[in-house]
């Protein structure tokens, strides 16, 4: 019996589980989160409306795409998409939090405000997949509007707009760069850091057809990434670079990393421990309130999400295993991607995420 993924060809977090999961060739099957899928399985088993969700052959859940895919690198074996040695794991920790966490704010921008009509139509088919598209579009557009409602928490609006797509078209020409040279981040085998982006890159930027023509034009290699990692030909296959090599047209990704998301974390870090400090018994929240945020210059407010500290967790809780020369040689690589910050992280508290709630 095949394991079941509950997800949607239009959800982010979809696309990187699927990605994987066909890199990885377990044996699963993918069926539509329609509303009847959401009422009878993921509500009852997850406490709330969140895709992808993957019922494993056990009857059990796994929610979130990290969790999935650390699942079934423990029990499939085989190659993976860890990196063994430590700069390339490091990094590919910190760019699977950089997509996951961060490149949802010009995924859900050039959704929403390039692709909207075009979107309703596609949450119809999710709901109503044997509908008119008449009825489609109406019954899309009703569920859609509250993923419409997010834009602004997340920061995106008149003022933040120039300068998030200043970011995202400079993020494709330093992708592009990358990937005339490699077919992913870190060789010829796709990492944990290629899935972080996939989510975004694939879903929102590339599938939609507004963003994906977009993609197409300013960064055709980006667009032939995508393809390599949705449309999988060679599973379980390729290398990571040797000698631990970071390639250098994999740094100015990193560094915008650094300047971006990093300073936006800190002051998350420093709000949750407050609100932490003021409500120790008290079930975390989606936010803890609003934090402010530079991008190209320009400075915004976007939720304050306590779960993206715990994915970036991850690479600090690997930064802080290592000692010695691999140490030494992580504190180089992030010296040359501008990335001293993270040595001097301060998390407020350590994260658990269990049983699909995140708790300290």
């Amino acid at each position: 019996m095949p394991h079941t993924l509950y997800a949607a060809p239009l959800s982010l977090y979809s696309g990187k589980a699927r990605s994987y999961l066909d890199w990885k060739q377990v044996d699963y099957t993918e069926v539509l989160s329609t509303p009847d899928v959401y009422s009878k399985i993921i509500i009852p088993n997850v406490g709330r409306p969140v895709i992808p969700v993957m019922q494993k052959d056990d009857g059990s859940i796994l929610q979130d795409t990290t969790l999935i895919i650390d699942h079934f690198e423990a029990s499939e074996g085989g190659p993976s998409v860890y990196p063994e040695t430590p700069r390339q794991r490091l990094a590919a920790l910190l760019l699977e939090c950089f997509g996951d966490e961060w490149l949802v704010i010009p995924a859900m921008h050039y959704r929403w405000n390039y692709n909207e009509e075009w979107v309703y139509g596609e949450f119809g088919k999710t709901a109503l997949p044997d509908g008119t598209p008449e009825e489609q579009y109406a019954t899309g557009k009703e569920r859609g509007s509250m993923f419409r409602g997010f834009v602004p928490m997340l920061g995106i609006n008149e003022a933040t707009i120039p300068a998030v797509e200043a970011s995202y078209e400079a993020l494709l020409a330093d992708l592009d760069a990358h990937f005339a040279l490699h077919p992913f981040l870190l060789g010829s085998r796709p990492s944990i850091g290629d899935l972080g982006l996939i989510g975004p890159l694939y879903a929102h930027l590339y599938r939609d057809p507004a963003s994906g023509e977009i993609m197409e034009r300013l960064a055709p290699r980006v667009a032939e990434w995508v393809r390599r990692m949705v449309d999988v030909k060679e599973p379980l296959s390729g290398e990571f670079l040797p000698n631990d090599e970071i390639p250098e047209t994999l740094l100015p990704v990193l560094a915008r990393m650094m300047s971006e998301q990093v300073p936006y974390l800190a002051k998350v870090a420093e709000m949750f421990g407050e609100w932490l400090a003021a409500n120790p018994e008290t079930e975390i929240p989606r936010a803890v309130g609003m934090a402010g945020f530079t991008i190209e210059g320009t400075k915004g407010q976007r939720i304050a999400a306590p779960f993206s500290l715990w994915m970036l967790q991850r690479g600090l809780d690997y930064l802080a295993s290592i000692k010695g020369a691999d140490r030494e040689a992580c504190e180089a690589m992030l010296r040359s991607a501008d990335s001293e910050a993270l040595l001097d992280f301060k998390m407020p508290a350590r994260l658990k995420f269990e049983n699909h709630v995140l708790s300290v």
